[in-house]
């Protein structure tokens, strides 16, 4: 199939191309995101191959639809970005990867956490500069603490996993219990109980008209204060200005975010000679106690192989007929 692939990096390139050798697709890669303005590169294709942050809303469907283009293919876990009533009107498949390595995604989500708690960001440029004062550096033991995980995927079943092996007690929220879970003695409640009750949150849900800031003011007052907040899933689960508020009155104690609501134009690119025009990153950026990652908790070696692997693998059920089950 003749596959036009956007937003690739140099590693994109690398993990697909060798994967490839092994389905034989046509790979044009292009490292524009796919807009309305750049759909001309999708000449004479089958598919377009994207990745979480290319909005793919009925206009762009459209131009895509009238240039030929039959299967829009999601690199990615997440589908939010893109108008799936707009696409089946159209009769454009649209296929995803829906899991890659939870490994990679909980393990980040505490390696996070581990350098929140023990400051070792701060640590490491302390000591460069040659100072080797602990004051401003005390953590607390992460034995004992209760972990509240939102969402109860192969994501937050793996970050469960780890964190009852820390020894902390593990509460969960999801709307359909795991049994992986229950067995590993993790108990579910009620949100308003885990809020209340967890010492550290992490966010593992999908983002939809449910999920949509289910990190607000009113949910930030029923945790505990101090409460250690991270989001390695979507931006949207998070309010912004709430959790602001909430860092400055101390009721969120430190806040780990590996994604934003306002990435779309930021993340995964070098703004590094730029003046950042978005005033809520900037001042996010501002406090001691917030670390913020850009979307890299999916990013190792397995989970980009994975990630390969399935896309093409999605393709070529396609180009033969066969019913793909990854589709949308």
């Amino acid at each position: 199939m003749r596959v036009a692939v956007f937003s690739s990096k140099p590693y994109d390139r690398e993990s697909l191309t060798e994967a490839n050798a092994a389905f034989g697709h046509a790979l044009n890669f292009f490292e524009t995101a796919l807009t309305v303005q750049t759909c001309s590169l999708a000449e004479e294709v089958e598919a377009v191959c994207v990745f979480v942050n290319d909005p793919i809303d009925a206009h762009l469907l459209r131009c895509l639809a009238g240039r030929g283009v039959k299967v829009v293919a999601l690199r990615c876990a997440g589908f939010n970005n893109v108008d799936l009533p707009a696409a089946r009107e159209l009769g454009i498949q649209v296929v995803r990867v829906p899991a890659y390595s939870p490994y990679a995604v909980a393990e980040h989500a505490v390696a996070l956490m581990l350098t929140l708690n023990r400051r070792t960001h701060r640590a490491y440029n302390r000591v460069r500069e040659g100072n080797f004062a602990l004051n401003g550096l005390l953590g607390f033991d992460m034995h004992g603490k209760t972990v509240g995980i939102v969402g109860t995927g192969r994501i937050g079943v793996a970050l469960a996993r780890i964190m009852t092996g820390f020894g902390c007690k593990v509460l969960a929220h999801d709307l359909y219990p795991n049994d992986e879970c229950k067995a590993l003695g993790v108990s579910y409640v009620a949100l308003d109980e885990l809020l209340a009750q967890s010492d550290i949150i992490s966010l593992h849900c999908p983002l939809n008209d449910k999920t949509r800031h289910m990190i607000n003011p009113l949910a930030i007052g029923r945790m505990k204060r101090g409460v250690m907040l991270i989001n390695t899933g979507r931006g949207a689960l998070v309010n912004t200005p709430a959790v602001i508020a909430g860092l400055k009155s101390g009721h969120v104690g430190a806040l780990a975010m590996d994604v934003y609501e306002q990435e779309e134009s930021l993340f995964f690119e070098d703004h590094s000679n730029e003046i950042i025009q978005d005033d809520q990153l900037e001042r996010l950026l501002t406090f001691h106690n917030v670390l913020i990652t850009s979307h890299q908790g999916f990013f190792t070696r397995e989970a980009l192989s994975a990630i390969a692997d399935t896309t093409l693998a999605n393709l070529s059920q396609i180009e033969k007929g066969e019913t793909c089950s990854n589709a949308l």
